[in-house]
């Protein structure tokens, strides 16, 4: 049950540090019908990505690798980047999952050992940062790779909806 719990909590903390920098808030335009409802209360939207326009997930760049005109190199390049990565992100994250359940254990009794618990909570932060630095850091040798004109095509994928109608990779509607 303690195992699952750690699991749950690993994957959700992951999920969050992963999405949080890939996700961007977008509001559709309005029609006439939703202006009039405009005064109705509306939920809190996600905060608005400040590093959203300047970089590029992973996921949008190869999902659109011909549309680019991507390079054999670059694809190789780009895919060697991603699987190094996510070898790394998968240690990391069995010992963020380790960590988390050591804190667990520090923190069950009902008196908690404070310099201990925080000891240990700085294992998991840490944790945490190496792995959004390890993101952080694919997304710029991710983009490294590419030319001022596939950057600049990227740029305007994420302002242009597909022509379903559906987010393209990466997005959000």
């Amino acid at each position: 049950m303690k195992r699952r719990i750690g699991i749950i909590i690993a994957i959700l903390s992951v999920s969050v540090l992963v999405g949080i920098p890939l996700l961007r808030a977008q509001q559709p335009p309005l029609t006439a019908s939703q202006s009039a409802n405009q005064l109705a209360p509306r939920p809190p939207q996600p905060p608005m990505d400040p590093l959203g326009d300047v970089m590029f997930p992973p996921d949008l760049i190869m999902g659109h690798a011909r549309e680019l005109g991507l390079t054999d190199e670059q694809k190789a390049f780009m895919r060697g980047e991603i699987q190094k990565t996510t070898a790394r992100f998968l240690e990391l994250q069995w010992q963020l999952q380790d960590a988390m359940e050591s804190l667990h254990q520090t923190i069950k009794p009902n008196a908690v050992d404070e310099t201990q618990a925080l000891a240990q909570l700085d294992k998991v932060l840490d944790t945490e940062r190496q792995i959004k630095r390890l993101h952080f850091s694919l997304g710029i040798r991710l983009k490294n790779q590419l030319t001022l004109e596939q950057q600049a095509k990227l740029r305007g994928m994420r302002m242009t909806p597909s022509a379903d109608g559906q987010p393209r990779p990466g997005e959000q509607l």
